[in-house]
């Protein structure tokens, strides 16, 4: 059968450098950090005392106040990065079938202020267990996407993915298929995490996984730099309406891009640490390419996984060297978890809308917080230090890469 094109018609976000796209991109191209102090809950006794965490968000400004409490943050992301999708797209149910509009949503982990919440609560109790009748609704990672269903009356496909940091762009692999296939003719695609918690930052902490440079939180996302020591944990949501080529020519909206393919792999080699030669890595971004029907010379930037941990950086690096060769010299390579921080499950969805971004106004976002070289990383690759640079995109590839040895990438070109 012949596959249907599958363009990108609309786009949302809540993020640690904005609560709209327009916000979340300006502030990538000025080289903000979304980094500070945690305001959630007391950290002061843990080993890591900042985030990047959603500002200046309400949830009441969107829901009411007895609706919101039925949700668990991690869905309060989601809902409103979807609804700034869904009005950005021009979907009105009066004139488009719901049937055939489907909800595909990423999340590594859900609802854990709820869980976290509630194990509190009865743990300092008598031992009579008082769980609050919302607590699964709450708590499970797929209702972020049974709430945006409930919400908008989609009756399409709908369901979650969960692959740690992958989640979310497995899932917009998911709505790209679903639609080229023909199931649908439009899903609202992304995902949201809220792990900025007590449980979140110990239990990262314990796995030696954070930065610890509290006394400068926002130079410490360091991706490839010489003294990077850890991710910084970020929080949000990232949505983006996918819709067939010809589906949305009918209803005469703009496009953005058109997802071109998408790739995935498994590291098979350890539960949290990566591939020491990225093996998966290079799979995956081959397997992209090999969907996308591109060359390696038809991409122009990779926006990468690139979370600031000493191992991950060298091995993504390695991987991308490995899949492009001589061609490699010519991208350009950015992380713009320097300044958001690293969303986990919500990571790709955001990073896509980076990336998209990226093609449409032929602008690279920087890598900020580069200081000092690491002598393992190749001094000719560009890896867009410290400042944004103006570049024809043709087509870019956002990498993914989850606990597991999870790993999926997804082809982003300009629509022509």
């Amino acid at each position: 059968m012949e596959l249907k094109r599958v363009v990108v018609t609309g786009l949302g976000a809540v993020t640690p450098l904005g609560n709209t796209v327009s916000k979340y991109w300006k502030s990538l191209c000025e080289g903000v950090s979304g980094a500070d102090l945690i305001t959630h809950f007391d950290c002061s006794k843990f080993k890591t005392r900042f985030a990047c965490e959603v500002k200046n968000f309400n949830i009441e400004n969107f829901l009411d106040k007895k609706e919101s409490r039925k949700l668990d943050p991690y869905c309060h992301y989601a809902v409103v990065a979807a609804d700034e999708a869904i009005q950005d797209a021009g979907i009105k149910t009066a004139n488009i079938d719901s049937d055939n509009i489907g909800v595909i949503w990423g999340s590594g982990i859900g609802g854990l202020q709820t869980f976290h919440n509630e194990t509190i609560n009865f743990a300092l109790g008598d031992g009579t267990p008082r769980y609050n009748p919302f607590f699964i609704p709450k708590m499970i990672a797929d209702m972020a996407a049974g709430h945006i269903s409930i919400r908008h009356g989609f009756r399409g496909p709908n369901f979650t993915t969960t692959s740690a940091c992958a989640s979310s762009t497995h899932a917009i692999i998911d709505a790209f298929n679903y639609i080229r296939l023909g199931i649908a003719d439009i899903i609202v695609t992304g995902g949201s995490e809220a792990a900025i918690n007590p449980s979140g930052v110990g239990g990262f902490n314990a796995l030696k996984a954070l930065s610890e440079r509290n006394d400068s939180p926002k130079t410490a996302s360091r991706p490839f730099d010489k003294d990077r020591d850890g991710f910084v944990l970020g929080e949000g949501a990232g949505a983006l309406i996918l819709e067939s080529l010809e589906h949305a020519k009918a209803r005469g909206v703009k496009i953005y891009a058109e997802i071109a393919g998408g790739g995935m792999s498994a590291d098979a080699h350890h539960i949290t640490a990566p591939h020491p030669e990225g093996l998966g890595a290079m799979l995956v971004m081959k397997n992209a390419l090999k969907d996308s029907g591109l060359k390696t010379t038809d991409i122009d930037y990779i926006n990468v996984h690139g979370t600031s941990t000493p191992l991950g950086d060298i091995s993504e690096l390695s991987a991308i060297q490995k899949a492009f060769g001589d061609h490699v010299f010519n991208l350009n390579i950015s992380s713009t978890k320097s300044m958001t921080g690293h969303l986990l499950g919500a990571a790709g969805a955001i990073e896509t809308i980076a990336t998209i971004f990226a093609v449409i106004e032929n602008t690279i976002p920087p890598t900020i917080n580069h200081f000092n070289d690491d002598e393992n990383i190749d001094a000719r690759l560009n890896l867009t230090f410290n400042k944004v640079e103006k570049k024809s995109v043709r087509a870019a590839i956002s990498n993914t890469f989850g606990f597991g040895g999870h790993n999926a990438s997804i082809v982003v070109k300009k629509f022509i």
